[in-house]
């Protein structure tokens, strides 16, 4: 079937287009491979809160979760294999596309969301769950924490693909950079003759919630209206900047030379929560090679209908540079901004935690 032609021409550019969002509904359906086939979908991103609006909302749980309820198996057990499930069935799905675009073909699944600051426990989690789907195009989520990192490290060095998630900061986005290197390299170190092509990374950089948060604070401050709902894109632009320079180095060089891939960086939190913005705003404005950007299907559907490359980004960094610039000018503290994202986005993360498992409880509960 024909390929709907925005988003072919978005994927030519070097954006490989990924569904964020995953149902057993969409699977069984012959949803998810209907926009493989005509919507240029290559991958799909998970969280919590998509899965807790899954299971509860759909009753083809309801045979596992009766066979889990007779067999008194524990939440979180039967939390991890209702989602295992799901993941390992859209990794088969998705399993030609990683033959044909190595990288891609990608389903993410991610550590509970309350080991964030727990180092140990995160990698501890990413192989059990690295085992438990036992795909190769399988991406392990691991928040971008200070305690994150050197789990995404030691990650990597046991072979496994990691989707670094919650990356708020260009600053932050370089630690993540180095922990994959550092990663590769521990790899080598450990096994001289390892093959690196089969490991591969994404580093998901958040768009949207940084213009609502500093949007926020430019009204608070009474800055000049024209600096609203730029700094997200800037942001992001800045982020790939940071990208070529790293995955240009010596350094990167080397462990490519061994049969690495580079981690691409990924566009999450893509969908306008501003209705005064064009709706495909953090498609358009974020059109680089190499980069994945993961969309909510009712923004992947808009740019199917009416999306346009905006300014590529690697023609846009002295722009951007100018854009936070001015927002630090107008009096905004972007090193606050970036802490109180990371610290809220893992408190979504762990709500919609809490509420997946509760979910389960009570239908594991009616399912006796």
């Amino acid at each position: 079937m024909a390929q709907n032609e925005n988003l072919a021409d978005l994927s030519s550019a070097g954006v490989a287009v990924w569904l964020d969002d995953l149902s057993r509904d969409r699977i069984r359906s012959g949803n998810l491979q209907a926009l493989v086939d005509e919507h240029s979908v290559v991958g799909v991103t998970t969280n919590p809160t998509i899965f807790a609006a899954a299971i509860s909302g759909s009753e083809s749980y309801d045979d596992q979760l009766h066979a889990m309820a007779v067999r008194e198996v524990t939440v979180e057990e039967a939390l991890r294999t209702i989602t295992a499930a799901d993941v390992r069935d859209a990794c088969d799905l998705l399993a030609p596309v990683a033959e044909r675009q190595p990288g891609d073909g990608r389903v993410s699944l991610e550590v509970a969301p309350g080991l964030a600051n727990d180092t140990d426990a995160t990698a501890a989690e990413a192989a059990h769950l690295w085992w438990l789907v036992d795909r190769p195009n399988l991406f392990i989520k691991i928040p971008a924490t200070e305690a994150g990192l050197p789990a995404i490290q030691t990650s990597i060095s046991r072979g496994i693909s990691v989707n670094v998630t919650l990356i708020f900061s260009p600053e932050r986005y370089r630690k993540v950079m180095d922990a994959y290197l550092s990663g590769l390299e521990q790899r080598l170190a450990d096994e001289p003759e390892a093959d690196l092509s089969g490991i591969a990374s994404v580093a998901s950089f958040f768009v949207s919630r940084v213009d609502t948060e500093i949007d926020k604070r430019l009204d608070a401050v009474g800055a000049d209206a024209s600096l609203k709902s730029k700094a997200g894109v800037a942001n992001a632009q800045l982020a790939y900047q940071a990208y070529e320079e790293v995955f240009s180095s010596d350094r990167w060089k080397a462990l490519e030379a061994k049969g690495a891939r580079p981690q691409r960086p990924l566009w999450a939190s893509t969908g306008v929560k501003n209705p005064d913005l064009p709706d495909t705003l953090y498609i358009s404005e974020l059109i680089a090679p190499g980069t994945v950007n993961t969309m909510p299907e009712k923004t992947l559907m808009a740019y199917a209908d009416h999306g346009s490359p905006g300014t590529p980004v690697q023609k846009a960094y002295e722009d951007a540079t100018a854009v936070m610039q001015s927002v630090k000018d107008a009096g905004v503290d972007l090193d606050d901004v970036f802490r109180v994202l990371e610290v809220e986005g893992i408190q979504k993360f762990v709500d919609s935690w809490d509420e997946l498992t509760e979910s389960v409880r009570t239908q594991l509960e009616d399912k006796k």
